[in-house]
């Protein structure tokens, strides 16, 4: 019951990451133009970093990385 509880609580900091990556998009627009390829180096880290955790079947290593992922790529996708 508790892993349900633990899983339920990462997917939903996901969810909440989709938003702040749109936020901080819109808010960043000038940073987002120069140093979009620091951007996707950040991203492939951490879906490297993401499916690490998952191997070793960390949670936090997993879901902390994947935030990153998520939040970051948002950013990159909106222009």
């Amino acid at each position: 019951m508790q892993d349900v509880i633990k899983a339920l609580i990462g997917i939903g900091a996901l969810v909440l990451g989709y938003f702040i990556g749109n936020i901080l998009a819109v808010k960043t627009k000038e940073e987002l133009f120069q140093g979009k390829k620091w951007f996707k180096i950040i991203v492939f880290f951490s879906l490297v970093g993401g499916v690490i955790g998952l191997i070793l079947r960390n949670d936090v290593i997993m879901f902390s990385f994947f935030f990153m992922a998520i939040v970051t790529s948002r950013s990159l996708m909106r222009k």
